[in-house]
């Protein structure tokens, strides 16, 4: 009997240490697969991006044959723009963009934040818009058996008042209250 106590613990101990080492090999193939996942994306993206630049000095130069010039200068710097971010985004592997993606959020805090407020408000509004049409559809494939309201969401119903003529508020001799 003692000397199942004293194996108890020993293969708890290993038992720990196989979870931790399967535990670690898991994050590491998710690591992994993120790296995989941002390299593969970045570059078809850094393609795209390159294909839209091209497009955009396409537009520049039948800006120019129309004479005009100060928009398609800037036609001109946005596709440059594009292209290097396009350039970037292909040449750069996973590990990399995640790197400057960090050393951004790090140097650059408030845009960070900024960025996510915005990226939060963008997605608000597409759940509201999405979720009435949701509504709509689930209005019209009710158990009832049909459209309820022509479609439209119901109208929330007012809480009855009271409605006292001018100068007859509650406790005034007019109304008989709070007269003695």
């Amino acid at each position: 009997m003692a000397e199942a106590m004293q194996t108890g613990p020993a293969s708890s101990g290993s038992t720990t240490e196989q979870a931790q080492k399967k535990v670690g090999e898991a994050a590491e193939q998710a690591k992994s697969t993120v790296r995989q996942q941002v390299d593969e994306r970045s570059t078809q993206i850094g393609e795209q991006v390159s294909s839209q630049a091209g497009d955009v000095r396409s537009v520049a130069d039948e800006l120019r044959k129309q004479g005009k010039d100060k928009p398609a200068q800037l036609a001109d710097q946005a596709a440059d723009r594009a292209e290097k971010v396009g350039k970037w985004l292909t040449e750069s592997n996973g590990d990399r963009i995640l790197r400057d993606v960090e050393d951004f959020g790090r140097s650059k805090p408030w845009a960070v934040a900024l960025g996510g407020l915005a990226i939060g408000f963008t997605a608000s509004r597409l759940l509201k818009a999405s979720s009435n049409e949701r509504y709509r559809g689930s209005i019209g494939s009710s158990s009832s058996g049909g459209d309820v309201n022509g479609g439209q969401r119901p109208l929330a119903q007012e809480p009855m008042t009271t409605r006292l003529p001018a100068g007859a508020g509650a406790g005034t001799p007019a109304n008989g209250v709070g007269a003695q």
